[in-house]
């Protein structure tokens, strides 16, 4: 069973905001139309006394729209990441293929969700990772004018979950912004797609693997996943092809504008129509994407995340990774590197965290530890050059 404190033990200590106490008061009316008890609404409040601040920066630095692309998926399709999800579907086969069976989504799709979302799971059993969900919740709908709304209606979710048996208060646990289980799913998503598939009683997208998996092939499936299909291409631009950004032609149209595979495979299916991306700019690789591409992106609006599991799905499947390169500056690490670097760190003693190319906070507290140590400018910035003085500092 998934148990966790998070970061409920830090509520008591925490400086009682009487703005945010009021706030609370006042929702509750919008609860008890919902059904929702005084007494449940109490003891899912108890210890509550001012907003997570730490919810509010997370919203307003969000990795798919703060950083850039190839930070971005070098810490979301990576080796680690391709190593631990064909474990994953070796443990989990019987599974997968009862679910594909059912849904009709892939395998490796669903497999790249999981590993995208929680890191198939091990964020689960980081407490220090997690927020407890009311909390964040009652957050934005309090202090985040642009997402008011939506936490009203996620957090009115969330309780009718735990009145209506779904979760306990000790599962409700999960990101900044309110999505809870190995698949990170937000209350209203779980109460449309929730799917009991290991048949227990409970729809358990917080112990249940099948059931989790289950109900991201159900988002998928209802929203039009296209079985069997491609989500797109990544393709070599011509000369001028920039133009066409945006555009949404078929196939075979962008094969008469000269865009190319760059490996020289063909299109199947030319008739499929795709819209051009490039999400490095001008200077980019571009990616013919097809239907099942933003149907994706109904589990997540962000391009970056749809080309994510869709790059990592791929990988899961077999197939090749992407063979251009991104239009990194000159002192960017790879994706290797970024793994190397925090294996570096911990053996200089200033980094404990996980290696698992994420360059956060830790990483980069580590990085100005060191950066005083041996004389440079301590910003922080995992760069090329601290790389390789690290390098230099371990021997290797």
């Amino acid at each position: 069973m998934f148990l966790v404190t998070g970061n409920l033990s830090n509520f008591a200590v925490a400086a009682t905001d009487p703005s945010f106490q009021a706030w609370l008061n006042d929702f509750y009316p919008q609860a008890a139309k919902q059904g929702i008890s005084k007494k449940l609404y109490q003891q899912v409040f108890a210890g509550v006394t001012a907003p997570d601040q730490e919810v509010l920066r997370k919203a307003a630095y969000q990795p798919e729209f703060t950083t850039k692309i190839w930070d971005y998926l070098d810490t979301a399709v990576n080796a680690a990441a391709v190593a631990e999800g064909r474990v994953m579907a070796k443990k989990h086969k019987i599974w997968l293929d009862k679910v594909a069976a059912r849904f009709g989504v892939e395998g490796p799709v669903l497999l790249a969700i999981w590993s995208i979302e929680s890191r198939y799971g091990a964020v689960l059993d980081k407490p220090e990772r997690l927020h407890y969900v009311p909390l964040a919740l009652a957050t934005l709908a309090y202090g985040d004018k642009n997402r008011k709304e939506f936490a009203r209606q996620q957090l009115l979710a969330a309780l009718q979950m735990v009145k209506e048996g779904d979760v306990g208060r000790a599962q409700l646990y999960g990101s900044w912004a309110g999505a809870m289980g190995h698949t990170q799913f937000i209350p209203t998503s779980y109460q449309l797609y929730g799917v009991d598939m290991d048949k227990d009683g409970q729809r358990d997208i917080w112990n249940s693997v099948p059931d989790a998996l289950a109900t991201a092939a159900n988002l998928l499936h209802k929203n039009g996943w296209q079985t069997g299909k491609a989500w797109g291409y990544e393709v070599q631009v011509p000369k001028g092809g920039v133009r066409y950004k945006g555009k949404t032609k078929t196939l075979v149209q962008w094969k008469k504008l000269g865009f190319t595979r760059p490996n020289g495979g063909s299109f199947p299916e030319p008739g499929t129509r795709a819209e051009l991306k490039m999400l490095a700019g001008d200077q980019g690789p571009g990616f013919l994407c097809q239907r099942n591409f933003f149907i994706i992106k109904r589990y997540n609006a962000s391009d970056f995340y749809a080309l994510a599991v869709s790059l990592l799905s791929d990988r899961l499947a077999g197939k090749a990774g992407m063979i251009q390169t991104w239009p990194r500056p000159a002192d960017a690490l790879f994706a290797e590197e970024k793994f190397k670097l925090q294996e570096l760190l911990q053996g200089q003693g200033v980094y404990d965290g996980a290696i698992d190319g994420d360059l956060g906070s830790g990483t980069r507290k580590g990085i100005k530890v060191f950066q005083s140590r041996i004389g440079m400018t301590p910003d922080g910035e995992p760069t090329r050059a601290v790389f390789e003085a690290l390098r230099k500092a371990g021997g290797k």
